[in-house]
């Protein structure tokens, strides 16, 4: 175990993401990072959670003024787990106060003010790290190199399929319209864009077909165009839900398909003719189990210490966050970064 003077300090600045009590828990757990404490603005919800005596809610210092870890200079990182209608504002506070932040997905809804949070970051030589889950998952890590590397040749279907099963007050809740693929569609996208780059045209269907709020939209279909290739995410809100999920790419030499996502147990790997230890026909691979979020703090406290480079850039993060918030309808499919 590491010296606990090797260790950085943390705190997380809101609570109410879905992935909130998740990251907490790999912060707290972590050999690495020393969890100073948590402030969330809310106050009633503050004292729910607390009163709840539940981990990791239960093992945690909480503030009752945000000064107290913006202000801390021993403080060097902090995981932004506000829901989107907060999170950005917190994050710009976050980067302002100097700390870098492991800022969980999506960006927020106005393109504009992520892209001057960025450049301050930049000015500032400050990272920020979008919190998508899947970028060190075994399966998805695998697919994106053999994708990226020509493995499959050209790459020229991709398909990610994510649906969950919402209940009606989720659904009634919700403050977006855009629903399930401002909630769920991010992740597929961040993959999309790792592998082909930005699209150049984008057609959603944000469909009502299921639930009972009108205003949500538990029925989605992305279609994002290329020169020479296409990509499909697909969200619904009911039916078989985590199990359902799956991702799929298909290239000139090879294709490959992850079904579930989670648990990933297996890929299914074609290819037209034996490349390195694959045979011609199919292989059936086997994938490391990996807990979401861990291997994702321990690389954004690495970068932080300075012992490696980010796995995607902040160019990265801008196009993703672009493309996403075209494919809800955020901001109209235009040019805006080519």
């Amino acid at each position: 175990m590491k010296d606990k003077f090797q260790r950085i300090r943390m705190a997380q600045y809101g609570t109410k993401h879905g992935h909130a009590s998740g990251v907490l828990q790999v912060m707290v757990d972590s050999p690495d990072v020393t969890v100073v404490g948590v402030y969330e603005p809310d106050s009633k919800w503050r004292r729910f959670l607390v009163d709840s005596g539940e981990p990791p809610w239960s093992q945690v210092r909480w503030f009752d003024d945000k000064s107290e870890i913006l202000e801390d200079p021993d403080i060097v990182a902090i995981s932004s787990e506000g829901v989107p209608e907060e999170s950005l504002g917190h994050t710009e506070e976050i980067i302002a106060a100097g700390k870098h932040a492991f800022y969980d997905k999506p960006a927020g809804d106005d393109y504009p003010r992520f892209e001057r949070l960025v450049a301050m970051a930049r000015e500032r030589g400050l990272l920020i790290q979008l919190g998508y889950m899947f970028r060190k998952h075994d399966g998805f890590e695998r697919i994106a190199e053999w994708a990226r590397s020509g493995f499959l040749g050209h790459v020229f279907y991709i398909r990610g399929q994510m649906s969950v099963s919402v209940t009606e007050d989720e659904a009634k809740d919700a403050p977006q319209s855009a629903g399930l693929f401002f909630d769920l569609g991010c992740h597929m996208i961040d993959q999309v864009v790792w592998i082909l780059g930005r699209p150049e045209k984008i057609t959603s269907f944000l469909r009502h077909d299921a639930l009972g709020n009108p205003e949500y939209a538990d029925n989605t279909l992305g279609i994002f165009e290329y020169d020479d290739s296409m990509a499909i995410v697909d969200i619904a809100g009911k039916g078989f839900g985590q199990l359902a999920r799956r991702f799929e790419v298909n290239g000139t030499e090879g294709s490959v398909i992850m079904e579930p996502m989670e648990p990933a147990n297996t890929l299914r790997l074609h290819l037209d003719e034996p490349n390195g230890e694959y045979p011609a026909g199919v292989s059936i691979i086997k994938l490391e189990a990996r807990p979401r979020y861990a291997a994702s703090l321990e690389a954004f406290v690495k970068e932080v210490r300075g012992e490696k480079k980010p796995d995607r850039s902040l160019d990265h993060e801008l196009l993703v966050q672009e493309t996403f918030l075209r494919a809800t309808g955020n901001i109209r499919d235009s040019n805006i970064l080519t």
